[in-house]
């Protein structure tokens, strides 16, 4: 089964908002704002002030200060206000939403062989907020591999294996993709980690995570089995299109309608 799906969202807006919304789309300037950001795991609203970003009502964003790294929703925008900078933090990031493209049924995901529908890149801002400049990272693997078919040969400990299977029943594998022989994917617990590996011919080699645990981790763990999940499935359903395009992306289908029809009030779905 297979559907198309693509949406379009705007706030309602005055016809005084209208035609000034509509004149900032003509430039790809930021559109300097004081806007109310609100946080669901705070259950609370903060004003913080914007200069780098054409802001609307319900974009996901990430600001910086005391809740750095938590994602919020902008819930109100003020283009006239008179404020002490000193007085404000900014917000750093806004997470692209936008969702273009071709989806099939995968189980309890949606997946798309279309490279262009969900990037990963654009993925890891709906759960993860952009590194800082100063961030900096080293990494290393050694050049053991495993089948993807036996996933005891990752000789993960039994409480990774347990707390694994429990994020992958859960759906906390939150995206999957595999371009070429590279993979990605981002498994989400208490925060959002990043999973890399390597899946040429059946085996899976230069798996890491980012919560730098040692050895094989229970998001590793997660990982692997929506990875062999969605490949069984890719090959029992739609084996050509993924041959053709040599590229698939997973999201389960809950956390697709989240952050691209939550707090929308316009949009089209195709099926």
């Amino acid at each position: 089964m297979a559907f198309k799906i693509g949406f379009t969202a705007d706030h309602k807006r005055t016809q005084c908002e209208e035609s000034a919304y509509q004149a900032r789309q003509h430039t790809d300037a930021p559109h300097p704002s004081v806007v109310q950001v609100y946080f669901e795991s705070r259950d609370r609203s903060w004003t913080y002030y914007n200069d780098r970003f054409d802001l609307h009502e319900g974009d996901l964003v990430y600001v910086e200060g005391k809740l750095e790294g938590v994602r919020g929703r902008v819930v109100e925008i003020s283009y006239n206000f008179r404020i002490k900078l000193a007085d404000y933090k900014r917000v750093i990031a806004v997470a692209d939403t936008a969702v273009h493209g071709e989806f099939y049924v995968a189980g309890s995901h949606f997946v798309t062989f279309d490279r262009a529908a969900i990037p990963a890149e654009k993925a890891a801002l709906w759960f993860m907020a952009p590194d800082k400049p100063e961030d900096e990272y080293a990494s290393g693997q050694d050049e053991t591999s495993f089948p993807l078919s036996d996933l005891k040969a990752m000789k993960a400990p039994n409480p990774a294996v347990e707390r694994g299977l429990a994020y992958f029943v859960k759906d906390m594998v939150r995206y999957l993709c595999v371009d070429g022989t590279k993979g990605r994917a981002i498994v989400e617990g208490s925060r959002a980690y990043e999973v890399n590996f390597t899946y040429c011919g059946g085996e899976v080699s230069g798996l890491t995570c980012s919560c730098f645990c040692g050895g094989s981790c229970k998001h590793e763990v997660a990982a692997m089995m929506q990875l062999k999940n969605t490949l069984e499935l890719i090959e029992k359903n739609y084996a050509e299109v993924y041959r053709r395009s040599g590229y698939f992306a997973a999201v389960p289908k809950e956390t697709l309608f989240s952050f691209t029809v939550d707090g929308m009030e316009r949009g089209r779905l195709t099926l």
